[in-house]
């Protein structure tokens, strides 16, 4: 007990200026949190990221809710486990979720032609299901294209991309993109005449308790969010700004570690979309009897250890994230932090190995 009270002490005990930590009740696995939580503090005190927030919990209970580093450099403000972030790829589970529910109420099916929601668009042969996995055909950004700064409704961003030709026909090919995610929240949007925002906070951020979560404004901070950085020669500076409202479904949502760890908890508890319905979402798809390691919206893969997981990974403008749910650990992931890729996959993925070892001593 001597050595669990020295880590909560300095890792968030009296005193502690970086984070907050709260342990969970298996306390044989406090070395091990003890480690990760070193691992990520000493990426912020080491001025590899300006803030950090992680959250990670095993059977619903935290582990670990800790924040490192600062929201706001300038200021300076410290990060906290409510700070918000940009969350960017993390978006899709969410609209993945929303598209799992409309399905559920039979509001769409996933085998629907886009042109039954998006008749301008004018590629043809394309189904909802694709766009969620990925799998139509359509291009990734080129050049500045992940920094627009437009004021774009999502319909009138289809200029972007619209009359380019697809990479390959519907179903033929994998290639991750964020516009897949754009044509997808229009058509939702469409087939239930409230916008996509709207349509995701009454689906599923009302439903599930996500009351941090939101779309940001241009222009300004919301109450509690982190400033977002990019990383140069002499050190972070704030990022160009960006507009990302027409990309809310791919890339757009602030949230916070709290509520990315509801969404997964929801889904461990079969809470958030019907199960039949949620194996449907979270299976790979498999392209000339290869699995892409994509379901519809969520990464499906395994990590080095060999483990099974669904989640995903974010890099945006000002914004990195990670999150994972390990459905026979029981256990979920999220580390969000405030600038454009740091290049530091490996640590993070270095101390949720830590917790695997830690949770592998108690439920092999």
């Amino acid at each position: 007990m001597v050595f669990w009270k020295h880590f909560r002490d300095l890792f968030g005990g009296r005193g502690s200026r970086s984070g907050v930590w709260e342990s969970g009740p298996e306390t044989i696995i406090a070395p091990q949190v003890a480690e990760a939580a070193a691992l990520l503090q000493a990426l912020a005190d080491g001025g590899q990221v300006p803030g950090l927030a992680v959250r990670i919990q095993y059977r619903g209970t935290p582990l670990l809710r800790a924040a490192y580093g600062y929201a706001d450099l300038e200021n300076p403000v410290p990060a906290s486990p409510g700070t918000l972030f940009r969350i960017a790829s993390v978006s899709k589970p969410i609209t993945a979720t929303a598209l799992a529910r409309l399905v559920e109420a039979g509001k769409l099916r996933l085998e629907d032609p886009l042109e039954d929601y998006v008749p301008e668009f004018p590629q043809r042969g394309i189904h909802l299901e694709q766009l969620a996995a990925h799998t139509a055909g359509l291009r990734g950004y080129r050049g500045k294209e992940y920094a627009l700064n437009k004021p774009f409704s999502i319909a009138e961003s289809l200029e972007i991309f619209r009359d380019d030709p697809l990479v390959f026909r519907p179903g033929k090919g994998f290639l991750y993109n964020s516009f897949d995610f754009v044509l997808l929240s229009l058509a939702m949007e469409r087939a239930l005449g409230i916008p996509f925002h709207e349509l995701v906070r009454r689906y599923v951020l009302e439903p599930l308790g996500m009351q941090d979560t939101c779309m940001e404004l241009p222009g300004q901070l919301r109450r509690g969010q982190a400033r977002p950085y990019t990383r140069g020669a002499r050190g972070f500076r704030p990022s160009i700004p960006v507009d990302n409202r027409y990309k809310l479904a791919g890339g757009g949502y602030l949230s916070t570690v709290d509520d990315i760890c509801r969404l997964g908890q929801a889904y461990l508890d079969r809470k958030a979309v019907d199960p039949v319905v949620a194996r449907e979402f979270l299976t790979s798809r498999e392209i000339s009897g290869e699995p892409t390691w994509y379901g519809l919206g969520w990464q499906v893969s395994r990590d080095a250890g060999g483990r099974e997981y669904y989640g995903h990974v974010g890099n945006a403008v000002g914004g990195y994230s990670n999150f994972f749910v390990y459905p026979e650990r029981e256990l979920v992931v999220a580390i969000l932090i405030n600038c454009t890729d740091p290049g530091l996959q490996p640590m993070l993925d270095t101390a949720v190995e830590a917790v695997h070892a830690g949770i592998g001593r108690v439920a092999p």
